[in-house]
């Protein structure tokens, strides 16, 4: 039976081995089927039709208004996951650290995306000027110094308060020195209390320690003096308060009341307010290293620890941990980059603190409107309305940056329409449009 089958199998074979050749003869290149031959040769790619680009459009459209995927929960897509996020904040602390040095690579140069903007920026209330986050102190305590020069009394005021961090240790300081000058006030003609000792105690202990304060005692009228210690050879220094004072005490008093109730020189966060045109980026944002409240440094040590909670990430935790978690992730930033996209597709663009409340948004829209009359409400991310403008960003979850869209109050506008009245092109200030740039 073996033998039977083996005969036919050959027999198969030798048929379709194609046509016989004599051994005398030059070999032939097998010939092709035409069927293979048919099927080898490449087919011209016909474009889509119009019906295909309209529903390619339709779900395009559809996967920009869908909310984002959850979070993939299998271990091997965490791993994958974390391993994406921390190669992107390596690359964060490498721009930041190229920064430090001075040596900036652009982003057409290294081929990274553009940034959505070039940093966080303050505005000066002395001298107006917008600085930089990393030159503010410095710009600070230069605009100061230059005010010593119109008003010495009121320049060591504001450097006593914006330079001493520790509010406490500033008041406690403050509350004994205007006892000081009270004493004076009460008692001119008393000479022990013109003079302060400097090395006693209390002084070393409570007020010498303030950044400013002797400049403060030299502007209010204060010179120092070395002084012998009576019964003993030798002397000790004192601030000493020049006779001249004494015939101006209201001005004394007066500095006095400026030193208890003046407040630290604060630079004002600038908004950097832009306006973009409709544009299919409006949700990509690329953001420098200053919206992070975390230092080169610290954000090596985040990954590593990012790195171990890869192995916990699986496990159960209870609810005092996903807390601890989240506020944990809140303190992570220090600003927020926010996108308001209009009814006509415009956007509106800007830098808030991470801690402010809704309400500054609000704010920051109505604003720019050439109506500012007009109701409205804020969308955010999935469509949830932000209703309580006391909650801050963070607690809503629209750090470090977030796309929110405008929408009108549906039956004010329709007032507007009955009446109709003619609406302007866009719901923007003209100014604002007047500079009005397109999203990279």
């Amino acid at each position: 039976m073996r033998k039977f089958f083996q005969e036919i199998k050959a027999d198969l074979k030798f048929k379709t081995a194609g046509p016989g050749q004599k051994l005398s003869e030059p070999s032939r290149a097998p010939r092709e089927s035409p069927k293979a031959a048919a099927a080898a040769a490449p087919r011209p790619r016909q474009g889509p039709t119009d019906e295909a680009q309209m529903a390619a459009a339709a779900a395009l459209a559809r996967m920009e208004g869908r909310p984002k995927a959850k979070p993939p929960s299998s271990q091997e897509a965490i791993r994958s996951q974390v391993r994406k996020e921390l190669r992107a904040e390596a690359a964060a602390a490498e721009r930041g650290l190229d920064a430090e040095e001075g040596d900036v690579v652009s982003p057409a140069e290294d081929g990274a995306a553009a940034l959505s903007v070039s940093g966080v920026y303050f505005i000066c209330p002395l001298t107006g000027e917008v600085v930089r986050r990393d030159r503010k102190e410095q710009h600070l305590r230069e605009a100061i110094q230059a005010y010593f020069s119109i008003d010495p009394v009121a320049a060591s005021i504001m450097e006593i308060h914006t330079f001493n961090k520790d509010r406490e240790r500033v008041r406690v300081g403050l509350e004994t020195m205007a006892k000081y000058l009270d004493n004076i006030c009460l008692h001119p003609e008393e000479e022990k209390y013109r003079k302060i000792k400097l090395q006693n105690k209390v002084f070393q202990e409570r007020i010498s320690c303030l950044e400013g304060i002797h400049r403060f005692f030299q502007a209010v009228g204060f010179e120092t003096k070395t002084l012998p210690i009576p019964g003993q050879e030798s002397t000790e220094e004192y601030y000493v308060l020049r006779e001249e004072v004494l015939a101006r005490l209201e001005d004394l008093r007066r500095s006095k009341e400026q030193l208890l109730s003046s407040e630290p020189v604060r630079a004002r966060l600038d908004r950097q307010l832009c306006v973009f045109k409709p544009s299919p980026a409006a949700a990509r944002f690329e953001l420098p290293p200053d919206f992070y409240n975390l230092t080169a440094e610290e954000l090596r040590r985040e990954q590593r620890l990012r790195t171990e909670a890869v192995e916990k990430a699986s496990m159960l935790r209870t609810k005092a941990m996903r807390e601890k978690e989240e506020q944990r992730e809140m303190r992570k930033y220090n600003y927020t980059l926010l996108r308001i996209r209009f009814p006509d597709g415009y956007l509106l663009q800007g830098t808030f603190y991470a801690r402010e409340p809704v309400s500054a948004l609000y704010t920051f829209v109505r604003e720019a409107l050439r109506d500012d009359w007009l109701p409205f409400e804020l969308l955010g991310p999935g469509g949830l309305k932000l209703t309580d403008e006391n909650l801050a960003f963070n607690e809503c979850g629209l750090v470090p940056s977030a796309l929110l869209t405008l929408a009108w109050d549906t039956a004010v506008m329709a007032d507007i329409r009955a009446a109709g009245e003619e609406q302007p092109r866009s719901p923007l200030k003209p100014e604002l449009l007047a500079r009005v740039q397109t999203l990279s």
